[in-house]
C-alpha cells in the first residue's frame, strides 16, 4: 500500500524541506495538544468536585458532566468551568456567565502552561483578545526594583530586546504601577515622552500591578492597535485576567529559562552574528545539549520556531546538529574556540564563519552567519560597524536623504522620505529637545560641526538612543546643506544599565545569602526536626526521615508528623503542599500545626481531614496538598487512616509488600466541603508500614504509577532488622529526578501490650 504523498516516510534522507514542514507540523500538533490539556485540566477539576458532590466514581461523575453539556448546548469545558466557579463560591449571575467561564478557561490555560513564553501566549488568546488586545507584557519586578521582562505575546522580537531591562530609574506609567500599586489607564498612549510597546504611540495601553501576597512583584502591559475607551467593564476584564499573570511570572523568575547570568544574556544580545547559548544535559548526543539563550539574530535566522530556548540542539538546528556537535567538543577538548568557514551545505542554506567557545564543563557558545554571496560581504560589515547611517539635508530644497540603515534605526519603512534634522524635534524625548535644538543651532547659526545624543521615540512605540554627528556644507557665507551620520548605541546604553543593575542585584544577593540560607534551615529544622534513630510508641517503632530539595533555598512543601496521644492512640501523617518556596512552607506550617492542634479533640482520622480540609480551603493563596492522617490502635492492632488524594500506603508483611489503595477523596483546599472517608486496616506485630511523599518516586518521563511499583518492590527486597538501616537503604535506592523534597516515614508493629 502507498505511504501518503505528504507523509513522512516519503520525504528521502535529509530532505531538509521535508524536515521543515514536519517541524512545522509538529509545532502545530503541539498548541493542539496544549489546548487541549487546558481543557483536560479544567474537565479533571470539575470531575473531581462532582465525585465529590454526588458521591459517585470518577467515571460516573465525568458522564454526569458529559450529559450536562449536551443537556444545556454548552461545551463540556464551559460547563466544568462553571462547575469550578461555583464549588470555589463564585456567584455568577445569568448574564455573567459568559466572561466567568472565559477567565476560568484562561486560568487554567495559563496553568497547563509549560513555559513563560506559552503561557503569555495562553494570557494573550484566551484571556484578553476578544477584548481587541494586540499584545501582552510581562515583566517581574528584581531585587534592586529593576523590571526584566518574563515574557510577550503578540510583540516583535525588536521591542522585546528594547524592553527587556528597565532601571529603578525610569519614569513613566510602570514605574507609577510598580509604586502606587495602581492601574494605568492610556486610552490615547503613553504621556508623550514616556513611550511603552505598542503597534503605535497613540494607541490604547493599559499598565497594571502584579500582586503577590499583597505585594507587587512585576507589570502587566496590554496594547491595543488603536484608541480604546476603557469603561468600567473592560477595566474589570482586564484586571480579572491580571490575577492569572502573576502566577507567570512568579514561575518564571528568569525570563528565558536558562539560568544563565544576566550580564552574559545582554553581552550575546549585542552581537550582530547570529548567536546561541548551549547548556549540557549530559550524554554524547546533540539532544543533551539544550538551548539557554537565543540572541536576536539568532532568532530570526531560526525562522518560525516559536520558543528556541530550552528545546534540545538537534531540534533548533537539526541539519547542522552534528557538526555543530563536533565543533562544541573539539572546543571543550582544547579549552580554546574553534571556527570553520563553512558547513556543508545541505540544501538548507549554509552556515558560514562558524565558530564554537567553551564556557566552563557545562557550557558552549556557537556564532555564525548565514551569507553566501561575497560581493554582499563588504556592505554588511560597513552596515554593521558601530551601527551607522549617513544623512545629507539640503537646507535649499528641504529634502533630506538617508542611506538604508537610518529607516531601521528610526523604524520607518525603507523609501519613504528621509526626516530633516529640524523635523526630528516631534520625534525626539521630551527631555533630549534642547540637545538637538542646541545640535542644529550649532550647524545653521555658528557654522561649526557638532555632535549629540538624544533618544528617539519610534513610530512602533520603541526608543532608540541615537548618536548624531554632523558638518555643514558652506556655499559662500551660507549654510546650503548639512551632512553626517546616525549611531544607534542603544545595546550599548542597554548594556551599561543592566550590568549596573546587575552588579548592583549581585551585591544584595551576596550579603543576604548566609542570612537566608542560615533561614531556611532553621525553618526546615523547626518544621521537620530529625528522627536520627527510631523511637519507641505505644505499640510502634518508628523512625522518619526528611530529604530537601536538591536545588538551593528551594524549601519544598512535605511533611510528616508522628504524635502520641493521650487515650494511647498514635497518629501518623504524611502531606505535600503543592508548589515551592515560603509559601509552600508556610502553607505547609498552618496545615500541619492545625492537625496537632486538632488531634487532641479525639476526633476520627476522616473527621481530622474534613477540618484540615476547611484550613487549606481558607488559605488565601487557594494552597491545595495530598495528605494522609492514620491513627494506630495497640489494643486493638488497627490502623483507621483517611486519605486526601495521597499516594498509597505500603504494608510488608511476611516478606510480601503490597499497596494500602486509597479511597478517591479529593485534595485538602479543592473545595470547601468534603466528606473523607475512614479505612480500617487490621496491622499484625512485625508488619512494616511505609508512607512517603512523591518526591522519593516521581519521575520526570515515568507514571507516578511506576514509581510506585518501583518503592514497592524495594520495599519488599530490601528489609532490614535495623529500621534506621532500612530507611537510609530506600533513600538511597529509590530516588526520584525532579529535585523534588521527600518524606519518608517507616513503622514497625510490635506486639499487642
Amino acid at each position: 500500500m502507498d505511504e501518503p504523498a505528504d507523509g513522512p516516510a516519503t520525504q528521502p534522507p535529509g530532505d531538509p524541506d521535508g524536515l521543515r514542514r514536519a517541524v512545522r507540523a509538529l509545532t502545530a500538533e503541539i498548541a493542539e495538544l496544549q489546548a487541549e490539556r487546558a481543557d483536560r485540566h479544567l474537565l479533571d477539576l470539575a470531575t473531581g468536585i462532582l465525585v465529590a458532590q454526588l458521591s459517585a466514581p470518577p467515571s460516573a461523575a465525568a458522564g454526569h458532566l458529559s450529559r450536562l453539556a449536551a443537556s444545556t448546548r454548552v461545551s463540556a469545558p464551559d460547563v466544568a468551568a462553571d462547575i469550578v466557579n461555583a464549588a470555589a463560591g463564585i456567584t455568577v449571575a445569568e448574564g455573567r456567565r459568559a466572561p466567568a467561564r472565559r477567565l476560568r478557561r484562561t486560568d487554567a490555560a495559563v496553568g497547563a502552561a509549560t513555559y513563560a513564553g506559552q503561557a503569555a501566549t495562553a494570557l494573550l488568546e484566551s484571556g484578553l483578545s476578544h477584548l481587541g488586545v494586540q499584545a501582552v507584557w510581562l515583566w517581574r519586578r528584581t531585587a534592586t526594583d529593576c523590571l526584566e521582562l518574563v515574557a510577550h505575546a503578540g510583540g516583535s522580537a525588536l521591542q522585546a530586546v528594547h524592553w527587556q531591562w528597565l532601571p529603578a530609574h525610569m519614569d513613566g506609567p510602570l514605574r507609577t504601577a510598580l509604586d502606587t500599586g495602581e492601574p494605568g489607564w492610556l486610552p490615547g498612549g503613553p504621556p508623550p515622552g514616556q513611550p511603552l510597546p505598542g503597534a503605535a504611540p497613540d494607541t490604547g495601553r493599559a499598565v497594571l500591578p502584579l500582586r503577590d501576597q499583597g505585594a507587587v512583584v512585576g507589570a502587566l502591559l496590554a496594547a491595543w492597535p488603536g484608541p480604546v475607551a476603557f469603561d468600567p467593564p473592560m477595566r474589570r476584564a482586564v484586571e480579572a485576567v491580571a490575577d492569572s499573570a502573576a502566577r507567570i511570572v512568579d514561575a518564571a523568575p528568569d525570563p528565558d529559562g536558562s539560568g544563565s547570568p544576566l550580564t552574559l544574556r545582554v553581552l550575546l544580545d549585542c552581537v550582530a552574528d547570529a548567536v546561541l547559548l548551549l547548556s549540557r544535559t549530559g550524554g554524547p548526543a546533540a539532544g543533551d545539549w539544550v538551548v539557554g539563550h537565543a540572541n536576536p539574530a539568532a532568532a530570526r535566522q531560526l525562522g518560525g520556531l516559536p520558543k528556541p530556548v530550552g528545546r534540545s540542539l538537534d531540534e533548533v538546528l537539526p541539519v547542522y546538529s552534528t557538526d555543530l556537535l563536533r565543533l562544541v567538543d573539539e572546543a571543550r577538548t582544547a579549552a580554546a574556540p574553534r571556527r570553520v568557514d563553512r558547513l556543508a551545505d545541505k540544501g538548507a542554506g549554509a552556515l558560514t564563519d562558524v565558530r564554537a567557545l567553551p564556557l566552563g564543563p557545562e557550557r558552549a557558545v556557537v556564532l555564525w552567519h548565514t551569507s553566501d554571496d561575497p560581493g554582499l560581504m563588504l556592505p554588511q560589515v560597513l552596515g554593521r560597524l558601530d551601527h551607522l547611517a549617513l544623512f545629507e539635508d539640503d537646507l535649499v530644497t528641504g529634502v533630506s536623504e538617508w542611506s538604508e540603515r537610518a529607516y531601521s534605526i528610526f523604524g520607518m519603512q525603507r523609501g519613504a522620505p528621509g526626516v530633516p534634522l529640524r523635523d526630528l524635534l516631534s520625534r525626539t524625548h521630551r527631555d533630549d529637545k534642547g540637545q538637538l535644538a542646541a545640535l542644529l543651532e550649532s550647524l545653521t547659526v555658528r557654522q561649526e560641526g557638532a555632535h549629540a545624543l538624544i533618544r528617539i521615540i519610534r513610530d512602533d512605540g520603541g526608543m532608540r538612543h541615537v548618536r548624531i554627528s554632523a558638518e555643514p556644507l558652506l556655499k559662500g557665507a551660507v549654510t546650503v546643506a548639512v551632512t553626517g551620520v546616525f549611531q544607534d548605541v542603544s545595546a550599548q546604553h542597554r548594556t551599561e544599565l543592566a550590568l549596573g543593575a546587575t552588579y548592583d542585584e549581585l551585591t544584595a544577593a551576596h550579603a543576604q545569602a548566609a542570612v537566608r540560607h542560615q533561614f531556611v534551615l532553621q525553618l526546615q529544622q523547626a518544621i521537620l526536626p530529625e528522627v536520627p534513630e527510631s523511637v519507641r510508641l505505644p505499640g510502634l517503632l518508628v523512625t522518619a526521615r526528611y530529604r530537601p530539595a536538591a536545588q538551593e533555598y528551594r524549601v519544598g512543601g512535605d511533611w510528616y508528623d508522628v504524635l502520641p496521644l493521650p487515650d494511647g492512640r498514635v497518629m501518623l501523617a504524611v502531606g505535600d503542599i503543592a508548589g515551592h518556596g515560603l509559601r509552600a512552607a508556610t502553607a505547609m506550617v498552618a496545615v500541619r500545626n492545625a492537625l496537632r492542634g486538632l488531634a487532641f479533640t479525639g476526633a476520627s482520622a476522616g473527621q481530622l481531614m474534613g477540618w484540615l480540609n476547611a484550613v487549606a480551603s481558607a488559605d488565601p493563596q487557594h494552597s491545595t496538598a495530598t495528605a494522609v492522617c492514620a491513627h494506630y490502635e495497640p489494643r486493638e492492632g488497627v490502623l483507621r487512616w483517611s486519605s486526601a488524594g495521597h499516594l498509597p500506603l505500603i504494608l510488608l508483611r511476611e516478606g510480601r509488600a503490597v499497596l494500602l489503595e486509597t479511597p478517591r477523596d479529593l485534595l485538602l483546599g479543592a473545595v470547601k466541603a468534603v466528606e473523607y472517608t475512614e479505612t480500617v486496616t487490621p496491622l499484625r506485630p512485625g508488619d512494616l508500614l511505609v508512607l512517603y511523599t512523591d518526591g522519593l518516586v516521581e519521575r520526570r518521563h515515568r507514571s507516578l504509577d511506576h514509581g510506585v511499583e518501583r518503592l514497592r518492590r524495594a520495599v519488599e527486597g530490601a528489609e532490614r532488622p535495623g529500621l534506621d538501616e532500612m530507611a537510609d537503604l530506600l533513600l538511597a535506592e529509590v530516588r526520584g529526578d525532579t529535585d523534588d523534597d521527600t518524606s519518608l516515614v517507616l513503622l514497625r508493629v510490635l506486639a499487642k501490650p
